[in-house]
């Protein structure tokens, strides 16, 4: 006589397709992260540059170059420095940077800081701005608001960030004297502020140093409002769509029917199922914000990972720019995930499949 209840059976196969399911994730997010880091190898190893010559020079003696190359233990196959390079990084060990002499781990720690600062900022600023213009032009579909707001986004995607980053240098800081210049903080004030976390604004806060704050601020309104812009273009077109395609959902025909207020019917209702999708265009965004920062940090000379990267491959510092390579590839697959993970939150019936 079978005695197993439907109950149990169903529980299990839960729990079975559960851990199934945790298993495919963790596979995927391994051969992810496998893939970035042979794909940000080999590239590096077929380009024309050498480590070597970057360390000695190019006048060095032919035994001297033949001495460094099998230290390093560039001698050897590709895939050999592949497996010993995996095993590194693995343990935390980018190597060590040829422009600094310093582990490159402890150079991405000092600069991802400001990075992420001003990041964080040009995200704010990019979904602050652009989820309620992008719901206004969907509202207001066809009119001139809607117009508007389409021409401003394309005009963000069209001109060049650095040239705006130029431009703005030279109309609010050269002309208008509004904000501060290039640089992260002035001199003055360097040496005033005790660096603990690396992020500027909170430890001139933490300290007391307002004038400090002030002065970092200035430095970082002009940058991330730029980026705010370049991440606000692509978040207004998305948000627009998105709510053109709820708005002409059945739910919303009732609910007007129903005699709910447009407001709510667009702010609770459209927004909040606009929102699922949107959710992971905001992630990705951000995630190319701390990638596509480099021109920014270039322009401004913010002492950030985008101008670190630079500097080293404009020395040849092969080891630098892979591992800040890594490290934004890595925040990439982090933010993809998180942005998964809150999808499915958000919409509870992708959990089932």
């Amino acid at each position: 006589m079978n005695t197993s209840s439907p109950t149990g059976s169903s529980g299990g196969l839960r729990t079975r397709r559960a851990l199934l399911s945790t298993g495919n994730f963790l596979l995927v997010i391994l051969l992810t992260y496998l893939g970035l880091l042979a794909v940000t190898f080999f590239i590096g190893r077929v380009i024309p540059i050498d480590p070597v010559l970057a360390i000695v020079g190019d006048r060095a003696p032919e035994h001297v170059i033949a001495k460094v190359r099998e230290e390093l233990g560039l001698n050897k196959p590709l895939w050999e420095q592949f497996y010993i390079y995996l095993g590194k990084v693995l343990q935390g060990d980018f190597g060590t940077s040829v422009l600094t002499s310093n582990p490159v781990l402890q150079d991405i720690r000092k600069t991802f800081p400001a990075t992420i600062e001003l990041a964080t900022l040009g995200i704010l600023i990019g979904a602050g701005i652009g989820v309620p213009l992008g719901v206004w032009a969907a509202v207001r579909r066809g009119s001139v608001v809607d117009q508007v707001v389409r021409v401003v986004g394309l005009i963000g995607y069209s001109v060049p960030i650095f040239w705006l980053g130029l431009m703005g240098l030279v109309l609010f800081y050269a002309k208008l004297d509004w904000v501060a210049g290039p640089g992260r903080i002035d001199v003055s004030y360097e040496y005033s502020v005790k660096v603990v976390s690396g992020f500027l604004l909170l430890d001139t806060a933490r300290q007391g140093e307002w004038e400090a704050f002030g002065n970092v601020l200035s430095h970082l309104v002009l940058p991330a409002s730029l980026l705010g812009y370049f991440s606000l273009a692509y978040i207004s077109r998305m948000t627009r769509s998105f709510m053109l395609n709820e708005l002409a959902q059945e739910y919303v025909i009732a609910a007007r029917a129903k005699g709910l207020s447009e407001t709510r019917i667009i702010w609770r209702h459209a927004l909040r199922n606009a929102m699922v999708p949107l959710v992971t265009v905001i992630a990705l965004s951000y995630a190319g914000l701390l990638e596509g920062s480099v021109l920014t940090e270039t322009v401004f000379a913010w002492p950030g990972l985008g101008l670190y990267i630079t500097n080293s491959l404009q020395n040849a510092d092969m080891n630098a720019v892979l591992g800040g390579t890594i490290v934004v590839g890595s925040i990439f697959i982090g933010l993809n995930l998180l942005s998964d993970l809150l999808y499915r939150t958000l919409d509870p019936r992708t959990r089932s499949r």
